[in-house]
């Protein structure tokens, strides 16, 4: 049929819509005749009858992609406007200007034939009302939904069969470069190495990442962070980039493609999805030089894996600042379950508890067992002070080496930092010898950029003096004393209220494997079974706290007794209240002032003269 005969006069009424739509933003600046292709369609709708004032051209979703309608403003009004009976033909160079997505182009076709609205492309006008055109239009979309998938697939097989060999070129992370010759290596600048090799050692030993982070804080090291521009600065450490230096395996040495999965939500916005290990698109180990070993890495993952879980599950816990000294360690020695540690301030301080409550916070039953920490922490503590005595000295030699040699390391990166601010400011000065004196306007800029250069490198410097300083007091005094403790009496330093819980905590995990608590209420004692890492074992038995109810109970010795005498002793009708009140105080004022040998004895006798009822109630009045 004849482009003429399709257009009618109520479709002349109404507006033409010219849609307009390149993939990205290369193309738009590159690929101008495709623009003039598009914008040339106006002429299109001149020739079939509409007037220029009525030919509406939405051009705002240049550069966008056409694989989805969510994030196209432009699309997004054109159907608007359709749906709301504006346009009367809508106009695209081929289908897939308009929608590389099957799903939004038959959305399109739908609301245009509801709407009777003509849509033009560069092979003709086509009325979606018809059954032939619509079907016509319906292939057209199906082939530009196709033919973007084997554009996909074809880009996407040439990264995959690179990526496989280990030849595809991503950006690393900070730390590593290319080299000229395309491979990988460690970054060339020394601080940043040794910065590097810091973190992964104090993660090593601390166990944690925001551990790590504090420990970067106290010494004064910055991380290197690398901007956009390949510039690489120096910034405080935070959580989120020891985390992700943690997780990237390109700091193992190996080379991995595929570690992520993106998805598009159903309003368009990105997600991602990791993927595990076993999925990775390619993983080569041992492709480059690294900082860490793979194996190393693997057992940093797991170490992290660990520290996120819950009781639920049996794990090693890092140590924390809590009084808990089985933290992490303590079993229930009733249902098998890790003890979770509860805190009470108490006394001006924290106690410990340990309690296994999942029955009763997820299943409302009774809890297992609540067990108090501070006889069994002080338990478990004597034995092992009892454990590592006979090693004292070796362990002292070791500790020391430690200090020392992390002492150094964090010098050598503060001195590395400082030979950084030297260069920088070596480099502002020649820049500024450099500069025609009669430039003053660039000659104050250097000048002032030279100026701040060298305020970085005296703070630099003092930095490091302070921190030189700080680090020699430390071994000197208050290291030296705790290590000359230890080789005297280990058992002093481990009750030292000075030594921070968390190494009591190190120690201990390095020698127990776990702790099996168990409660024996009639008892009143706690099963305390220590499992050490050699497979030897040993049980203690410690004595239970009483509670306030049970501290202030009558002993029921002393309510055997009391039952006893009533059988003989009565209570006197004539005795009121107030007569047990005088005669009680009578007595203790007696037993004040008498002398020890003359000093009336609290007789069991006396108080059986009463029934049991009458003389609590009595005492009760009288305030004993």
């Amino acid at each position: 049929m004849n482009a003429h005969l399709k257009v009618q006069s109520h479709h002349l009424e109404r507006g033409a819509y010219l849609y307009i739509r390149q993939s990205s933003m290369r193309q738009v600046v590159e690929n101008a005749e495709s623009a003039k292709r598009q914008y040339a369609l106006r002429g299109r709708a001149t020739a079939l009858g509409w007037r220029d004032e009525q030919i509406i051209v939405i051009d705002n979703d240049q550069g966008e992609s056409g694989a989805s309608a969510s994030w196209r403003e432009g699309f997004q009004r054109l159907v608007s406007d359709v749906g709301l009976g504006h346009a009367g033909i809508v106009m695209g160079l081929e289908v897939s200007r308009l929608a590389r997505n099957n799903a939004d182009w038959q959305r399109l076709l739908e609301i245009c034939a509801l709407a009777d609205t003509l849509i033009l492309d560069e092979d003709g006008v086509y009325d979606p009302a018809s059954f032939n055109d619509r079907l016509l239009l319906g292939l057209k979309g199906t082939m530009s939904e196709a033919e973007l998938h084997v554009i996909k697939a074809r880009l996407r097989g040439g990264i995959l069969n690179k990526a496989r060999r280990g030849e595809f070129r991503s950006p690393l992370p900070t730390g590593l470069v290319y080299d000229s010759s395309g491979g990988v290596q460690l970054d060339p600048d020394a601080q940043v190495r040794e910065t590097f090799f810091h973190f992964f050692e104090t993660f090593s030993r601390v166990g944690s990442a925001s551990q790590t982070v504090k420990a970067f804080r106290k010494e004064g090291i910055l991380f290197p962070s690398r901007l956009h521009n390949s510039e690489t600065v120096f910034r405080p450490l935070t959580p989120s980039t020891a985390m992700r230096v943690l997780h990237n395996p390109r700091y193992a040495g190996v080379y991995s493609y595929g570690r992520r999965q993106y998805r598009r939500a159903i309003g368009g916005k990105k997600t991602i999805c990791e993927r595990s290990a076993d999925d990775w698109l390619a993983c080569i180990p041992d492709a480059h030089p690294g900082y860490i070993s793979w194996p190393q890495h693997q057992e940093n993952l797991k170490l992290l894996k660990a520290n996120g879980q819950g009781y639920d599950a049996a794990r090693a816990s890092i140590p924390r600042e809590g009084p808990a000294l089985l933290q992490g360690l303590a079993i229930c020695g009733r249902c098998g379950r890790h003890l979770r540690v509860r805190y009470a301030s108490r006394r001006g301080g924290l106690e410990a508890w340990y309690a296994c409550d999942r029955t009763h916070n997820y299943g409302g039953a009774d809890s297992c067992q609540t067990i108090a920490g501070p006889a069994v922490d002080k338990a478990v503590g004597l034995l092992i002070a009892e454990q590592i005595t006979p090693s004292a000295v070796e362990l002292t030699l070791e500790v020391r080496k430690e200090i020392e040699a992390r002492q150094e390391e964090a010098d050598r990166l503060r001195r590395r930092a400082v030979e950084r601010a030297q260069v920088e400011a070596d480099l502002a000065q020649r820049r500024f010898m450099l500069v025609d004196p009669n430039n003053r306007l660039v000659a104050d800029t250097l000048e002032g950029e030279w100026n701040d250069k060298l305020r970085a490198l005296a703070n630099a410097r003092e930095e490091r003096e302070r921190a030189r300083q700080n680090d020699q007091l430390v071994l000197d005094k208050t290291v030296r004393e705790r290590l000359a403790a230890m080789i005297a009496d280990f058992g002093a330093l481990w009750t030292d209220p000075e030594t921070p819980n968390r190494e009591r905590k190190r120690l201990l995990a390095v020698i127990v494997e776990d702790v099996t608590l168990t409660r024996l209420p009639k008892r009143g004692t706690t099963s305390v079974h220590v499992r050490f890492k050699g497979g030897r074992t040993q049980t203690l038995v410690t004595i239970s706290p009483r509670s306030c109810a049970e501290q202030i109970k009558t002993s029921p010795a002393v309510i055997e007794l009391i039952d006893k005498l009533l059988d003989d002793h009565l209570f006197p009708r004539s005795l009121t209240f107030s007569t047990i009140r005088a005669s009680v105080r009578a007595r203790w004022r007696a037993g004040i002032s008498a002398t020890p040998a003359s000093r009336p004895s609290a007789s069991p006798t006396w108080l059986a003269n009463t029934s049991s009822s009458h003389a609590m109630t009595g005492c009760a009045s009288a305030g004993c």
